[in-house]
């Protein structure tokens, strides 16, 4: 099918600049030192994202002899796309080949009203979430702001968005894929301005959603500089269980961290808009009705959407997904108590492209997957087993 990634290589010599992964006002920059007039960028950008053109001789509405000066000074660079695949729901993933050599994934998930993509923001992840299967590479590094818009790039040319006449397939983009996107700052907020610009993807910024585990210090940066939605990956109703499920919150405690999602909408002005907190269903672990109790206590003055997500099995991890019956009391518990609180469907599991599955041709470098193994069982064997019975009685 393709060539695996390989971690070693690279491009030799100098690169030029790659328009791919710059902003309106940084492209208005880039034409001005070339002696040409700002709005160039618009005629730039309408090009690139949303008639996907690499080629500046294409951009006929240019002079031949910009178009010279660009081809001579500058490139359109989308990463590659080692190989794709198709699952039997529609979901589309692709393998996509970075810099260095190094893959990333994203992945199309379509339904009747919306079509959405999820992104990656780096090449693995430093947070060690004891659930997601990423997670277990290690880290390598963090992906540019060309990287990331060009998967949306990539995914709307092969998807035939760029096609004349075309409806537009891509209707919802999250940073759900990859890595911690708010440990990506710059290069992250750089490709959701593209998405949100109307000479870019033109998407409005209730369709695009930043998911993080809760880096605060970035959080109050964003509310600074965007207006992206905001998800929060919680898992646990409690300090002690999410301290093992997400390590980050030993250093960011839930209370910070709900503290700072506030703090994130006061900065945007807009008392409609809420935070989805999401809360991946792990069998023993966090889906005891007790569990939803104290969910439901802990978000009561907290103005949000819960969206309940069954855990995605993958090699080497100990955690069993929660049984429907047992999800379905914790959506009832959660829903008698007031709040909006969905099931996401499992999409694409069939080609590991479900949530938590973005693994990727990457090298575990740190021995991460016999860790998984190890806190897993340790953390299913801490729970009583009466628990786990009476969640499953609980319906019958």
């Amino acid at each position: 099918m393709s060539t695996p990634c390989d971690m070693s290589g690279d491009r030799s010599g100098p690169e030029k600049p790659n328009l791919l992964g710059l902003s309106r006002a940084e492209l208005r920059d880039f034409f001005v030192t070339l002696g040409e007039k700002p709005f160039r960028a618009n005629q730039l950008m309408q090009w690139v994202h949303q008639r996907g053109v690499a080629d500046f001789e294409q951009m006929t509405d240019m002079g031949k002899a910009l178009r010279a000066r660009l081809q001579a000074s500058a490139e359109i660079r989308p990463p590659e796309v080692v190989s794709w695949h198709d699952a039997a729901d529609g979901c589309r993933k692709w393998i996509i080949r970075v810099s260095g050599g190094s893959c990333v994934e994203a992945v199309y998930i379509p339904e009747r009203s919306r079509g959405t993509l999820c992104v990656s923001s780096q090449v693995g992840c430093t947070l060690d979430c004891s659930f997601c299967s990423t997670g277990k590479q290690g880290f390598q590094r963090d992906l540019t702001a060309a990287e990331i818009i060009g998967q949306v790039w990539l995914a709307s040319r092969s998807l035939g968005s760029f096609d004349e006449g075309a409806a537009r397939s891509i209707t919802n983009v999250v940073l759900m894929g990859m890595g911690e996107p708010l440990l990506n700052f710059d290069n992250v907020v750089a490709a959701t301005d593209i998405m949100l610009d109307d000479f870019g993807y033109g998407l409005s910024k209730r369709r695009v959603t930043l998911s993080t585990a809760g880096v605060v210090p970035m959080l109050k940066r964003l509310g600074e500089v965007s207006q992206v939605s905001l998800a929060l990956s919680l898992h646990a109703p409690n300090d002690a269980l999410r301290d093992e499920l997400v390590p980050l919150n030993r250093k960011y405690p839930i209370a910070t961290v709900l503290q700072a999602c506030r703090d994130y909408w006061a900065a945007q002005g807009d008392t409609h808009r809420v935070t989805t907190i999401e809360y991946t269903m792990i069998e023993g672990v966090n889906d005891h009705p007790n569990q939803a109790h104290e969910l439901a206590r802990l978000l009561r003055d907290f103005p949000c959407k819960i969206n309940l997500i069954p855990f995605n099995p993958f090699p080497g991890s100990a955690y069993r997904r929660s049984p429907t019956v047992s999800i379905q009391v914790f959506q009832e518990i959660l829903t008698h108590a007031g709040y909006t609180a969905t099931v996401r469907k499992t999409r694409g599991g069939d080609m590991d492209a479900a949530c938590g599955q973005l693994v990727g041709q990457v090298a575990d470098r740190t021995r991460r997957s016999l860790r998984y193994q190890q806190s897993g069982a340790a953390l299913i064997a801490s729970s009583p087993a009466d628990d786990v019975q009476r969640v499953n009685k609980g319906v019958q």
